[in-house]
């Protein structure tokens, strides 16, 4: 099963390298968005630090939203899909491989770029610190997540919004969690309960994220 997993990631590492350029304007995306809220909002500093938690995160969370649209579509287009519903090996490790390479191509690069960016809003160095920490633990579970509603919405027409408006409901406790550990430590106060629960949020989403998502794929190509 390592074996199998290892290859689907591989080969969707592969595959987005081939469309590098729906990549490239997610990340875009990311660092566009994190970057006009200093031009618009001022060069108020405490303004700017209270306000960088949210912004840097909503950012990551509609930039990941952004990448979901492949996460299965192209698969579900030339069929391949469905042969990995037949095949003998649990799809659920086929599922758990595909979203870790979503997460390599699409958060992986948020959770780098994000102490960079945040430069622009003064934050302290323990401040960018607990940022990524929060942002290497919540952009998974937001991966997890999305799987579900990319799996639900998969060949139906005017799937992008039908899974926004899926997802995003269920990503607002990894919002909340992520800006508040970051809000928390600006504060000086403790962030470790803030990670602690979306270190909880990820345990669960790995454990069942993958099993809701093979569901929700066998009930669209059924």
């Amino acid at each position: 099963m390592l074996t199998l997993l290892l290859r689907i990631i591989a080969r969707d590492l592969l595959l987005a390298y081939r469309r590098r350029s729906d990549v490239v304007s997610a990340l875009f995306f990311f660092v566009l968005v994190v970057s006009l809220f200093p031009l618009g909002v001022g060069p108020e500093p405490e303004l700017l630090k209270s306000i960088a938690p949210g912004i840097v995160w909503v950012a990551a969370l509609l930039a990941s939203t952004l990448a979901l649209g492949r996460l299965f579509a192209l698969d579900y287009a030339d069929g391949t899909l469905e042969q990995m519903l037949l095949a003998p090996e649990p799809l659920s490790i086929i599922v758990i491989g595909k979203v870790a390479a979503h997460w390599l191509v699409s958060g992986l690069p948020v959770v780098l770029l994000a102490p960079l960016l945040a430069l622009q809003f003064g934050l302290s160095g323990d401040s960018v610190t607990v940022l990524v920490v929060s942002l290497l633990i919540g952009t998974p579970t937001l991966s997890f997540m999305g799987a579900i509603g990319a799996a639900l919405t998969l060949g139906l027409r005017g799937a992008s919004v039908l899974m926004s408006l899926l997802v995003l409901p269920l990503t607002i406790p990894v919002l909340i969690f992520g800006a508040g550990a970051v809000s928390a430590r600006i504060s000086g106060m403790d962030a470790t309960a803030h990670l602690q629960l979306l270190g909880a949020l990820l345990a669960a989403t790995v454990a069942l994220a993958p099993w809701v998502t093979v569901a929700a794929l066998r009930i669209s190509l059924d």
